[in-house]
């Protein structure tokens, strides 16, 4: 990995990495989805066959055929799925905001009140990799906030078929219903509805090129997550970080992808170059060894800076996806962090443990969203209305309030709804 010194000059540069170009599939996304807009399960069948390289003419999967999957999957790895859904499933639910009302003034109370979506589509890629790990972090939380209906969308193999452990996890995990369809066609079909398959309210997961670009497209005509990019850590270390544990934890982020995004900034030049002599002590071990050097060639690099607090000034302008303080004091470090998807305290902390295990959501904003979104969260699956009611004396706490800025405004009906309640014993 490179390793540079911080400069005025050099900020800019090294707050870059890559991203997905949604505009370059623009054109060819556009057609899927108002082919399937138009035409619904037809054109899907035809897309189907064209991309997965399979004639389908159902796609729904059965609930048999999910209960079943389960039974086909190794022992240990349904008891890891389980104790990963007990905690997600213990972090949402600990996000459930509550109903609440208040007196803002002499006869008026206002407030909020929780409703879930009522439906909700979770896309779940294919091809290459399988992850089940995202599917229990895209459906658990729907089903915390009490969404009434949750689908999976995930493209088939060319037999037709979807791997075991994803119907298990699906089934596992509380959705609804699961239909053999990927790509921008699931996307499509998932915001406009179609024979078979019911139009949601909002669409959620990580996805391809073609798959984030679908739903930038339908956004509007359906709420969604936020658009993906490859994946990406940023660790903060000082003189006591651990280098082992930083340069796996580089490699780790590094093997998702060429394009994925693995930096260190550290106060510690002597950490630095232990840092890299690790990465070339155990690169070669690695079973993805060609996909993370590439990843750390284009998008790895170790930066020094004079001061924690020029590391921490670098981090809140990086907004990384996955934040890891490995110092001293990381508790006291933290306080300044302003954007960050998530964070993970200590060297005893992996980004692993927040991907499989610790309860939190791996669903995470990249490529500088985190200065604006959040990872995704039972909240994210909820509504909330604003509620409020007026008494006698609340009507004329509020008239000199209403009537004259409604008039000014030139809404003279809204200050006659006022005045005529006013009028009224």
């Amino acid at each position: 990995m490179k390793t540079v010194k911080l400069e005025d000059n050099n900020i800019k540069e090294l707050l870059q990495r890559s991203q997905i170009d949604a505009d370059s599939v623009i054109g060819i996304v556009t057609d899927i989805v108002n082919d399937v807009k138009n035409a619904g399960d037809e054109k899907i069948r035809q897309y189907t066959e064209k991309f997965d390289g399979v004639y389908l003419k159902d796609f729904l999967i059965s609930q048999e055929e999910l209960k079943e999957s389960v039974k086909r999957i190794d022992k240990d790895l349904i008891h890891s799925l389980k104790k990963a859904s007990s905690n997600i499933r213990k972090f949402h639910q600990a996000q459930l905001p509550h109903d609440w009302s208040m007196e803002v003034d002499n006869g008026v109370t206002a407030g909020q009140i929780i409703r879930p979506l009522e439906r909700v589509g979770c896309y779940i890629p294919g091809g290459r990799a399988v992850y089940p790990s995202s599917i229990l972090m895209t459906v658990i939380p729907a089903k915390v906030a009490g969404v009434n209906e949750i689908i999976c969308c995930t493209p088939p193999g060319p037999d037709g078929k979807v791997e075991d452990i994803v119907l298990a996890t699906a089934y596992l995990a509380g959705a609804h219903k699961v239909y053999r369809v990927g790509g921008a066609q699931a996307i499509a079909a998932m915001a406009y509805g179609t024979e078979t398959i019911p139009a949601v309210d909002k669409i959620v997961g990580p996805g391809n090129i073609f798959v984030t670009a679908a739903k930038k497209m339908v956004y509007g005509q359906v709420d969604i997550d936020f658009p993906a990019g490859p994946s990406e850590v940023l660790i903060i270390a000082d003189e006591t970080g651990n280098p082992d544990y930083i340069a796996l934890d580089l490699m780790a982020q590094a093997e998702h992808d060429p394009q994925a995004a693995s930096v260190l900034v550290t106060t510690s030049p002597k950490l630095a170059i232990a840092v890299n002599e690790k990465i070339t002590e155990e690169l070669p071990t690695m079973k993805r060894k060609e996909i993370i050097s590439d990843s750390l060639e284009e998008n790895g690099s170790i930066i020094v800076v004079s001061t924690m607090d020029e590391a921490v000034s670098f981090s809140n302008e990086y907004a990384p996806e996955h934040l890891i303080i490995m110092t001293h004091d990381p508790e006291e470090r933290v306080k300044g962090i302003k954007n960050a998807g998530s964070i993970f305290l200590g060297d005893l902390t992996p980004v692993a443990a927040g991907d499989y295990g610790s309860g939190t959501n791996h669903v995470l904003p990249t490529s500088f969203c985190a200065r604006m979104y959040s990872g995704l969260s039972t909240e994210s699956f909820l509504k909330k209305p604003t509620v409020q009611r007026l008494s006698r004396e609340g009507l004329n706490s509020l008239k000199d309030v209403v009537i004259p800025l409604a008039e000014y405004e030139g809404l003279y009906a809204h200050a006659e709804s006022f005045k005529r309640r006013l009028d009224q014993d």
